[in-house]
């Protein structure tokens, strides 16, 4: 992994989306192994440095591998700290907890004096694997989250195993609705509850207990680190999760509770049957901030901004009815108000909601900017990406997103000299009226006399949003000549209610196809797409959308359908969404399977014509490798083109491992040239 350290010349800041010139090349598929992201940078109490966590490509291992940096928030001084990641500041910035593997591999909590002989001290020793951890604000504790062992209750005695012999492990008894979550495996061997530990070591303490876990499940996500937020006196934890005997059947609803750490006595601050996370205690204790919704009625309901007493009296929305709900709420330090960011039409900006209920941006522009901290002057750090830039470590005022400074360039080396393709934002009329956000991106050296080959790039979810940030996959591609097109249909989320719930219970369907359609057609306008060269892929929702769009219409030489879904039936019981997937449409698929076969693209394979490859990770949980065999079988059934290609140590994905996101990127453009008529030999 390489790496860039001491102060960055303005000139190589430069370097990043640089212009290309004589001597310019294209980006390559191999410079992914050198690409590095930047991630959770945190900002000292008093504002004058700023750590992150670095990740790069272990080439040996094939894996992504990461250390903690620290830069002066001038950005000068930018050096490798310690091997590890996720670090906080403690409230006197004088040490920082972080995440780091033991000598024996294991995932533990760490501590590291920020004078001049940096002692560090391991706090945990277990195999209890903490994550989502909380400093108290006197600093003398940490509380963390990990998951507890549950003993099984239900086993056999083998009979005749002689003393030491090796035998197969017992199986997992599975007895529980939701029993797996992607990444992790899974789940019911266990329970996700709190632990408090001493901030110079001991032994962890654990603070809540019984067959309930702590964190929500947010529907839809990878891995949701659980919230844990201390009270002001440092006596109290808010925290999110179900503590009901019945959790496992309400997959809908979570609540906000406070656990008195001395007692372990726990009060739930919320009602009702809502779905409310994210708690974050107010400056002086009184009040409690938290992200959700009341009720579960639609595939996307849209969370609010909440705030409660912390006696669970008054519980208002300060902010609703906005583009796309808040993430990662913090308070204002004058207690006056909530900062979060939140994804709009494209973009991802900070914005700020007071008390009062009044909302603004405190930063614009076409951008996807986090919010990750701040100091206790106003100044704050996040990652910005922007479309022809990778994310770096960049500072701003809190207050109005003003003196935006660069602290980080970690890959203007490998950008140098490199000519990225240009990208241009688009708007079009669909049908019903609908207006669609899409960006086109052409490729280095595009003449807008000639003609190219249009890669049509579907997002997944369906309830997600294609951004302005920068993408390397998508500039690897069109580095090697495609015209390429990625759009919000209808489905994705920053364009409000309405526009992300236009597909419920009809997905997918004739709304999200004909956004994708009008994107294609405009993009066709402009003059310079060669319409026998038109190609399709996604993955997730977009591998879902893929795969409806070859069965509804022929005028795509060639399709990649990564980690697709064909089969709603199938999916319903087979998914770690399960209570989302057994409810997307309505009634019960047998009371009435109509809705979910009348949109399953297995049911139109009789109207595919066109070449489909299929990838799926063999260990994915969301999208299980099933759903792509099924289809695989449908289409050699029916004499269309097709292969599978299960993605070896894949979860849900297929480029995670470094190797397998270059075979990704590598596959998918052989199952277009194999089809191009264009390359096609005499």
């Amino acid at each position: 992994m390489k790496y860039l350290s001491g102060i960055i010349a303005a000139a190589v800041l430069f370097a990043i989306g640089a212009i290309g010139t004589a001597s310019a090349r294209n980006l390559a598929v191999g410079d992914r192994l050198d690409f590095e992201q930047v991630a959770s940078p945190q900002i000292s109490p008093d504002g004058r440095q700023v750590i992150y966590t670095r990740r790069g490509v272990d080439r040996m291992k094939d894996r992504m591998t990461g250390s903690l940096w620290i830069v002066d928030a001038d950005g000068s001084r930018n050096r490798e700290l310690v091997r590890g990641g996720n670090a906080r500041w403690s409230p006197d910035g004088s040490r920082i907890a972080y995440i780091a593997a033991d000598k024996n591999g294991a995932r533990q909590l760490f501590v590291r004096w920020m004078d001049a002989e940096g002692n560090i001290t391991q706090i945990t020793h277990s195999q209890l694997a903490p994550r989502g951890f909380a400093w108290t604000p006197d600093g003398q504790s940490i509380a963390f989250v990990a998951r507890v062992p549950k003993k099984p209750t239900w086993k056999v005695t083998l009979p005749g195993r002689p003393r030491g012999a090796k035998c197969t492990a017992d199986p997992v008894v599975i007895d529980t609705y939701t029993f797996r979550q992607d990444r992790v495996g899974y789940t019911n061997t266990g329970y996700d509850h709190i632990f408090v530990v001493p901030a110079d070591g001991g032994t962890p303490r654990q603070i809540t207990k019984g067959k309930w876990n702590v964190g929500y499940r947010a529907i839809g996500a990878i891995a949701v680190p659980p919230t844990l937020s201390w009270s002001p006196d440092s006596t109290a934890i808010a925290f999110d999760g179900l503590n009901d005997p019945d959790w496992d059947s309400k997959w809908t609803e979570s609540h906000i509770y406070v656990v008195d750490v001395a007692s372990a006595k726990i009060r739930q601050i919320t009602g009702g049957h809502g779905n409310w996370h994210q708690p974050a205690f107010s400056p002086d204790g009184k009040s409690i901030a938290f992200v959700g919704f009341a009720e579960w009625n639609t595939t996307y309901p849209m969370p609010d901004l909440w705030l409660i007493g912390a006696d669970g009296k008054n519980q208002r929305a300060i902010a609703s009815n906005m583009d796309d709900g808040p993430n990662g709420i913090r308070w204002a330090k004058n207690g006056k108000g909530v900062y979060f960011t939140m994804g709009a039409r494209g973009n991802v900006n900070v914005h700020y909601a007071g008390t009062n209920g009044k909302l603004r941006a405190v930063t614009t522009g076409d951008q996807v900017l986090g919010l990750s901290s701040f100091s206790n002057n106003g100044v704050a750090v996040g990652v910005r990406s922007r479309a022809q830039e990778p994310g770096d470590v960049f500072r701003f005022r809190l207050a109005d997103g003003g003196k935006m400074k660069r602290l980080t360039a970690v890959n203007a080396d490998i950008l140098k000299g490199v000519e990225l393709g240009k990208v241009e934002k688009i708007t079009y009329k669909s049908t019903e009226g609908a207006m669609v956000d899409g960006w086109i991106i052409t490729p280095p050296g595009f003449d807008k006399t000639k003609k190219y080959p249009l890669y049509l790039k579907i997002h997944g979810g369906p309830h997600g949003m294609y951004n302005s940030g920068f993408n390397f996959a998508m500039q690897e591609h069109v580095a090697n000549g495609y015209v390429l097109l990625y759009t919000n249909p209808r489905g994705s989320t920053g364009y409000g209610y309405d526009f992300a719930n236009a597909i419920n219970r009809a997905y997918p369907g004739k709304r999200d196809f004909s956004d994708l359609m009008a994107g294609v057609d405009a993009t066709i306008a402009k003059g310079y797409i060669d319409t026998a060269r038109l190609f399709v892929e996604g993955c997730s929702g977009g591998g879902i959308l893929t795969s409806w769009v070859v069965s509804h219409t022929d005028r795509f030489k060639a399709a990649v359908a990564r980690c697709t879904v064909v089969d709603w039936i199938s999916m319903a019981s087979t998914t770690d969404v399960a209570g989302w997937a057994a409810h997307f449409f309505g009634t019960k698929f047998w009371e009435d399977p109509s809705p979910w076969l009348a949109h399953a693209p297995v049911m139109f394979v009789g109207s595919i014509n066109t070449p489909v490859l299929l990838m799926t990770g063999t260990r994915d949980l969301r999208t299980p490798i099933s759903q792509a065999e099924e289809f695989y079988g449908a289409l050699k059934m029916r004499g269309i083109p097709t292969m599978l290609l299960p993605m070896k140590g894949e979860f849900h994905g297929t480029g995670s491992i470094p190797s397998n996101w270059m075979r990704t990127q590598l596959y998918i453009r052989k199952w277009f040239d194999r089809y191009d008529p264009a390359k096609q030999k005499d």
